[in-house]
């Protein structure tokens, strides 16, 4: 959290962090460039910009699959909590590597012609019938300009200006340009290739994000809160059976989730939703006295709702009161956070 807004967000953390991912790529592209032109076929020299060009598309398609595999490994685990912490400032490295693979292919494909270099290269010298009369290149175009957007509006500027709700939603057009870059890569350097080892990997990485997410989707079944039924306050059961500092969801009538957390011998309600951008606080702790939330450590007094100065950011509270051990949580919020949930 910061109180005005920052080019880049950076602490001790992040510093280490981004400099061993950028340490990371620049080795992984030099081992695969090297590994290409020690392994050319005899008489046969490699292209070095076909080299290169590669070297960074396939580093970019493994930088988007621990992208996509980073949310549900949080849901499965908080051991991946710090990973989905940092989650941006990798996206957008993977955007820079993505970008220079476009910018070789430009230059490489469309460079030294009167035509413009992008109009060259998408206008498919290599067609294929599979790609019913699109090229391959077109595939790949696309995704590019879904991940410039992201990579334009991952600061927390564009967040706060789009609202959480618009900014998740454009978010999430990155599983379609996830199919554009699996169709660019099957349409592309596969048709080309007599080995299975590329297919064999692109189909093994598509299965994993797929079993990611429908794994973390039914452990989210599974953990669903009950709808409670009728208009009386909502019983949370037993306090002695939430953690210390933790907490139990419930869900109302009317579909809102809670997160109820414990204290001692005292219990708060705030929503389950952070304003974030919409993190589930309930699978959170309290830390002095605050609420935070596991996605990127926002936090809210757990009584009053609201951020710690001077922040002025609010989540939903609700009243709570303990009867016989039991917590009962009014399902009637008793103040609004500065964003509906």
């Amino acid at each position: 959290m910061s109180t005005s807004y920052r080019l880049v967000q950076w602490n001790t953390h992040k510093k280490v962090y981004d400099l061993l991912v950028g340490l990371a790529i620049v080795l992984f592209v030099s081992v695969l460039v090297g590994v290409s032109i020690m392994t050319s076929p005899p008489g046969e020299s490699a292209s070095p910009p076909i080299v290169l060009m590669r070297a960074l598309g396939v580093c970019a398609i493994v930088l988007l699959h621990i992208i996509l595999a980073i949310g549900p490994l949080a849901r499965l685990s908080p051991r991946f909590a710090p990973l989905l912490y940092n989650r941006r400032h990798l996206g957008v490295a993977f955007f820079l590597v993505a970008a220079m693979h476009f910018v070789v292919a430009i230059g490489f494909y469309g460079g030294f012609g009167v035509t413009n270099p992008l109009l060259a290269l998408l206008s498919g010298r290599y067609r294929n019938a599979d790609t019913f009369g699109i090229p391959f290149e077109f595939y790949g175009f696309a995704a590019f300009v879904i991940f410039f957007l992201m990579a334009a509006t991952s600061h927390d500027f564009w967040l706060h200006n789009l609202g959480p709700r618009a900014w998740k939603w454009l978010h999430m057009l990155v599983y379609i340009a996830y199919a554009l870059v699996v169709m660019h890569v099957a349409f592309g350097v596969m048709q080309g290739q007599t080995s299975l080892t590329i297919a064999l990997i692109v189909t093994a990485g598509a299965l994993t994000i797929c079993a990611l997410h429908l794994v973390a989707g039914f452990r989210q079944v599974v953990r669903e809160p009950k709808a409670f039924v009728g208009e009386g306050w909502v019983d949370a059961g037993v306090l002695s059976d939430i953690p210390d500092t933790r907490a139990r969801v419930v869900r109302t009538h009317n579909n809102q989730e809670i997160a109820v957390f414990r204290r001692g011998d005292t219990a708060h309600a705030v929503t389950n939703r952070c304003i974030h951008q919409g993190g589930p606080l309930g699978e959170g702790q309290v830390i002095d006295g605050c609420v935070t939330c596991p996605w990127h450590g926002y936090q809210f007094d757990a009584g009053t709702g609201c951020s710690p100065p001077p922040f002025t950011d609010r989540v939903r509270t609700y009243d709570v009161r303990i009867e016989n051990g039991r917590v009962l949580v009014n399902p009637e919020p008793k103040s609004k956070g500065s964003h509906e949930h």
